[in-house]
């Protein structure tokens, strides 16, 4: 059961409670275009999640089935209590070290893209993460938790982390010295260097301030990447680093700087390149937030059109384990398309419109309407 989608329709409702909410407040959290791109990247990653998650999650049953050393009996409360811990522990190594490594930091890149901060940006997920996460958790398998009890702990760190998504919390006294809130997660999400890879804890925030990692708000964060992603396509989006990496290694004169530059953190340079990139500073009175300046008329018709494909992608990931595998595959590939087609429409890009045409007679030929 995947309760992330199960939760889908509750996200969307409190992601509407707050635009009315920053609304009402003259706040400008929320901009179409960007909040649109968080939610495309949300749905690219749990399309991608139901073509992989039985084979990641037998790696995990694997573990547990032939070699664990104990068995945890899930009638008791301890044994819970022990794997909610551990979950969020590994969970924590996990996400420092997609900041730490630059081929993890390709995957999870996506999450910090956008240069706001409200609880659409939870959603946006890299879809290549889980590829790489789950071999953190293996442990737990070898320990004795069962498959359920770990699946239904993921879950809840991970639907936990939803709602510190937001600026319309303020510090939340005491709890900032076990829990993973607001404040601290805003620092996560800062690109101000002070900010850079600080509070990685998913529930609890104990295990920054034990590994050194903890770093309280103070002035509020500048979000986002130090190189802004300037573009609201959401397949480039989970591509982009993939493409910096690979052009990097191809640049490097050095066979061992050519792997170095997957391994080494962002920002790692061979000498003959310029060496390490150091984090620029940013002003926030200065800043500008990208944005692409696209016709009013096509960013209506592309709100319009993600609406409908937001419905389909709802659809079948709601049907994936009763609609047959073909059907999943042509659905699934029809909808990034759509989603690459709006993130053209709503940067105003000239080949948006020919590809937009080409998508609907090809919906069309499907007998597929209203896409």
């Amino acid at each position: 059961m995947n309760y992330i989608v199960l939760a889908i329709p509750v996200f969307l409702v409190l992601i509407g409670v707050e635009l009315l909410a920053v609304r009402l407040s003259r706040r400008n959290d929320y901009r179409l275009a960007d909040s649109v791109n968080d939610l495309s990247c949300g749905i690219l990653d749990q399309l991608l999640e139901v073509f992989l998650k039985t084979a990641l999650f037998s790696g995990y049953v694997f573990v547990y089935d032939r070699f664990r050393v104990a068995s945890m009996p899930a009638s008791s409360v301890l044994p819970w209590l022990a794997c909610f811990v551990g979950v969020d522990f590994f969970y924590y190594w996990f996400h420092r070290m997609s900041h730490e490594v630059n081929a993890f930091w390709a995957a999870h890149v996506v999450h910090h893209q956008s240069e706001d901060f409200n609880l659409a940006v939870a959603l946006r997920q890299g879809a290549f993460q889980s590829a790489i996460s789950w071999v953190f958790y293996l442990p737990l398998a070898w320990l004795g938790f069962p498959p359920a009890m770990f699946l239904v702990l993921t879950s809840v760190n991970t639907l936990y982390q939803f709602w510190i998504h937001t600026r319309l919390i303020g510090r939340l006294g005491t709890l900032e010295w076990v829990l993973n809130t607001p404040s601290n997660h805003r620092v996560h999400h800062g690109r101000n260097p002070k900010y850079i890879d600080r509070n990685h804890g998913g529930t609890l925030i104990v295990w920054d301030r034990l590994f050194g990692t903890y770093q309280a708000e103070e002035e509020e964060p500048v979000y986002g990447i130090t190189k802004p992603l300037a573009s609201w396509n959401p397949l480039w989006a989970n591509l982009h680093y993939w493409v910096e990496l690979l052009g990097l290694a191809r640049r490097s004169p050095r066979l061992a700087d050519k792997w170095r530059v997957f391994v080494k953190p962002p920002g790692w340079r061979p000498p003959e390149l310029g060496g390490v990139e150091t984090a620029p500073d940013v002003d926030a009175a200065t800043y500008r937030k990208w944005e692409s300046g696209a016709p009013p008329v096509y960013a209506f018709y592309a709100f319009l059109q993600f609406v409908l494909v937001l419905g389909a992608g709802a659809y079948v990931l709601f049907r994936q384990d009763s609609l047959p595998r073909g059907t999943l595959v042509v659905g699934s590939l029809l909808i990034v398309w759509s989603l690459v087609v709006v993130g053209g429409l709503l940067e105003g890009r000239r080949w948006a419109f020919p590809v937009e045409v080409a998508r609907l007679a090809t919906l069309a030929a499907f007998g597929i309407g209203g896409l």
